[in-house]
């Protein structure tokens, strides 16, 4: 009696308790964490089971082959780490629909004339080391190994210590033309992070473009003392101009149509109770559909955050973390893919992805699975069961068809 190949969700389950966060819900997920290498073992061992070859490439990314490795290869897969307090889908279930799918075209007996290959990318999110895709941005040389290998975590470890702790080579990294050259398609499967899918009321859609997006770290610095002796007119507290920039995010965002700026990190130096913080460090993440709009509306929160900070006696300090223009899938690809998919909708998005990154270099398209409750980044992140299966029969339908 032959037995069923087990679905996606059947995969999410055996990975449900890895990296689970206790104190923040949610699951916490980072590059070169012990939760990181339990996923990696996981899905080493789940891909070989298949009979894929599996290699990691010289920037820590992962490799499942279906197939002899080659060039012009159909890759598909996403990302295993999450941010801090995570939800379950963001990353792994494109990871486990495209194991499924290999099930699925081997149960269908198809043999692929194509490559095809399976990636997991490392540190998607940026949720230790604060920059995002590290994994494709160094595949592709879009971010230099000397800027990564210094990246240092909340800790202080740096990107390239906590990689040698991990057992992988930091003198190795950096942009890989031979890995790169192989992709010949790129199709990253991804659960929804809004609800347009609940309101057209549609399991799967076409991913169209990804708006701007970057990343800014603010370091205001003013003067540690007592809390309970230095008088509130003797102050020069930092503190006090990292909640004027909070204040001026969403003031200035609000009043430009479809901006997102977001403060989701500040952290205090040193940290006490009862003490007046030496210095503030505020992340601001900005987002519109133009490049030239995302940079006018950090320029306009920069000084907001000058003027906070001079009112409070204090400085300020900004350095660009990261930035991404609009990164548009490619037209051919992402028709094709609709049409075969029965007239799937087309949506743009608002969340990175590695497929962003690889989109300037190789033909890459994206499909998302509805999520009804339209949270990404958050516990409460979630897609059906059905709609999982359905978007992994999908995903199967589209690796046939570009490998056929």
């Amino acid at each position: 009696m032959s037995t069923r190949a087990p679905s996606a969700n059947d995969l999410l389950a055996e990975i449900e308790r890895v990296g689970a966060d206790a104190a923040r819900g949610g699951y916490s997920r980072h590059v070169f964490t012990p939760a990181d290498g339990e996923l990696r073992e996981w899905f080493t061992a789940a891909a070989r089971a298949r009979g894929l070859e599996v290699h990691t490439d010289r920037n820590a990314n992962l490799w499942a082959w279906f197939g002899a490795p080659g060039r012009n290869a159909v890759v598909t897969g996403s990302h295993l780490d999450s941010v801090p307090g995570g939800g379950a889908y963001d990353g792994p279930l494109g990871v486990v629909s495209a194991l499924a799918a290999v099930d699925l075209l081997r149960a269908q007996g198809f043999t692929p004339r194509r490559p095809v290959a399976i990636v997991v990318f490392a540190e998607e999110e940026g949720g230790r080391f604060g920059v995002p895709c590290l994994g494709s941005r160094l595949l592709t040389g879009t971010l230099s190994p000397a800027e990564a290998l210094a990246l240092r975590d909340a800790d202080g470890t740096t990107f390239a210590d906590a990689a040698r702790a991990a057992g992988r080579r930091p003198e190795h990294f950096g942009r890989d033309g031979e890995t790169l050259g192989r992709i010949g398609a790129f199709v990253e499967l991804h659960v929804e992070q809004g609800r347009g899918l609940v309101r057209m009321d549609a399991p799967v859609a076409v991913g169209s473009n990804i708006i701007p997006h970057g990343r800014w770290r603010f370091t205001f610095t003013g003067q540690g003392n007592h809390a309970g002796t230095t008088l509130m007119d003797d102050r020069r507290d930092p503190m006090l101009a990292a909640a004027g920039l909070v204040l001026a995010v969403r003031r200035c965002a609000a009043a430009v149509p479809e901006a997102r700026a977001t403060v989701g990190r500040l952290v205090p130096t040193p940290g006490g109770t009862n003490v007046i913080a030496s210095r503030v460090d505020v992340w601001l993440d900005a987002r519109l559909p133009e490049p030239g709009d995302v940079r006018a509306l950090v320029a306009e929160i920069t000084e907001a955050a000058a003027a906070a900070a001079d009112l409070e006696g204090c400085t300020v300090e900004v350095r660009e973390q990261s930035f991404e223009g609009t990164a548009d899938f490619d037209p051919v690809l992402r028709d094709r893919l609709s049409a075969l998919l029965g007239g799937a909708p087309i949506l743009p998005t608002g969340a990175g992805h590695d497929a962003a990154v690889l989109a300037p270099f190789v033909p890459t398209a994206m499909l998302y699975v509805r999520n009804p409750t339209g949270i990404s980044h958050a516990p409460e992140e979630f897609a059906e069961p059905a709609d999982i299966d359905y978007g992994t029969v999908e995903l199967a339908r589209v690796l046939r068809s570009l490998t056929e």
